[in-house]
């Protein structure tokens, strides 16, 4: 019995999660009204200053905090990196201090 609602419980959450998912984005690979894509160094910026953009966003309806004109994966290493950068994650992370 224990088991099956952990099992009810497990396959919940997956739901609920995968619900969480990104759809596609018809408009990667397509240019802005600019003629422009945003490439990696553009998806660096914006995830560098993606704190910053969410709080602007939320008080806002005419800035977003993706670019979705974008060229793909390059934009969205960027954007990850760039994320990493200002929160002082990724890979390198924050180095605690011995005592």
């Amino acid at each position: 019995m224990r088991r099956s609602i952990v099992l009810v419980g497990i396959l919940a959450i997956l739901l609920v999660a995968s619900a969480c998912a990104p759809g596609p984005n018809s408009a990667e690979k397509t240019a802005d009204a600019d003629g422009k894509t945003a490439g990696f160094l553009m998806g660096l910026w914006h995830g560098f200053i993606s704190p910053v953009t969410f709080v602007v966003s939320v008080f806002s309806k005419n800035v977003r905090l993706y670019e979705v004109h974008n060229n793909g994966t390059w934009y969205n290493l960027g954007f990850v990196l760039g994320a990493g950068l200002f929160l002082s994650g990724g890979i390198l992370g924050r180095k605690k201090k011995k005592a």
